[in-house]
């Protein structure tokens, strides 16, 4: 690896996480020494790289670093070029559109070296018979979930019931075949899983639930764990 490659990959393993690394964590993923690894972060540091810390005990990437954009690797175009695939046919329209004008951006701006990454990659999606149609409007209810807000859902079951509930959604999932959603429902007093195509109606309210998304998102990871 060029040291000018092993120098961008060093901000980028710092870049992933708030706790600090020590240059042993750094050089075993770089496949490098660990003595090359402190003289590489010397260097950095004389670049005015803000990264805190010393030997022996780790480094920390201080937040608001900004780096130049789109100096990607050729990996890192197939990965982009490659999610924004599937997001463009299994996506709700707003990020299918999103997900097309990205990659139109990536090949745009990338170096002329990578383009053949976009153009002619050597990865790609299998071809979705695309997801059962939506009875809810997706790029809204991605909004609610942004803004913690509470839905009154019509939602009927795989025994096709109906039933009437409040939930407080705070996650949207992208399958080949549907498109889901997760929220804490008032009725069951507990996490639920909704197909975006069995809403029978929506009422999108402005009322906030009193969680953060972020702190629900949590518990139902920590309550999924659990149940494995």
């Amino acid at each position: 690896m060029r040291r000018a490659d092993r120098l961008f990959q060093i901000i980028q393993v710092l870049r992933r996480t708030s706790k600090p690394l020590t240059a042993d964590a750094i050089a075993a993923e770089l496949e490098t020494s660990k003595r090359t690894v402190y003289r590489d972060i010397a260097t950095l540091i004389g670049q005015r790289v803000p990264i805190r810390g010393e030997a022996g005990i780790g480094y920390v990437l201080d937040g608001g670093f900004d780096m130049p954009p789109l100096m990607l690797t050729a990996d890192e175009v197939e990965a982009a070029v490659l999610g924004a695939q599937w997001v463009a046919s299994a996506g709700d329209p707003a990020l299918a559109r999103a997900a097309q004008d990205l990659i139109a951006k990536i090949a745009a701006t990338v170096p002329a070296r990578l383009r053949i990454f976009v153009a002619e990659s050597a990865v790609t999606t299998p071809q979705a018979c695309g997801p059962k149609v939506d009875t809810i409007d997706v790029a809204r209810l991605r909004a609610w979930c942004k803004a913690g807000r509470k839905l009154v859902l019509g939602y009927r079951d795989e025994n096709d019931r109906v039933t009437e509930r409040t939930v407080w959604p705070f996650l949207v999932g992208y399958r080949e075949a549907s498109r889901v959603f997760v929220a804490w429902c008032e009725l069951r007093e507990d996490f639920r899983t909704f197909r975006a195509d069995r809403v029978v109606t929506a009422q999108f309210l402005d009322e906030r639930y009193a969680v953060r998304p972020s702190a629900l998102r949590a518990n139902w990871h920590a309550a999924s764990e659990g149940r494995v």
